[in-house]
């Protein structure tokens, strides 16, 4: 299944956030994966206490973060889940991430590295990055899919 149709499977599209916290914005992110039952919310705490040891490795010089954890921290199904912030927010004293795309495998596999790999294509792409930033609607993040 592609990314697109793992965010609508699990109804983890969210646009225009408006939180400071990272903590929470984590938070926020994995809301919808718990609620459809994707992930339990130990996941979402595992990726808050990784970022707490070893730093925010996953967010990007594009303004994006990718947290994820483990998939014993509490994966059920994979999913991925898609926050558009209104404005940019530190992770942990690093990079600033105004685009949070958090992911949850239950093991290595095709389907997530699938994903992975179109989320990198579009970091590629200047005039995707700018319409997922000016998006309003879920329709319009779904159409950039």
């Amino acid at each position: 299944m592609a990314i697109k149709e793992l965010l609508i499977e699990a109804q983890a599209i969210q646009i225009g956030v408006h939180e400071t916290d990272w903590q929470k914005v984590i938070e926020i992110a994995a809301r919808p994966l718990v609620t459809n039952g994707f992930i339990l919310p130990s996941y979402y705490q595992a990726v808050i206490d990784n970022t707490l040891e070893h730093g925010a490795y996953y967010v990007f010089d594009e303004g994006v973060a990718m947290p994820h954890a483990r998939p014993e921290c509490g994966v059920l199904k994979n999913c991925f889940s898609l926050l558009l912030l209104d404005k940019a927010v530190s992770f942990a004293d690093s990079h600033e991430a105004d685009i949070v795309i958090m992911f949850a495998a239950k093991d290595s596999n095709a389907h997530i590295e699938e994903g992975i790999r179109a989320i990198v294509n579009w970091l590629g792409d200047d005039s995707v990055m700018s319409k997922l930033r000016q998006a309003k609607v879920k329709e319009e993040v779904i159409a950039l899919l």
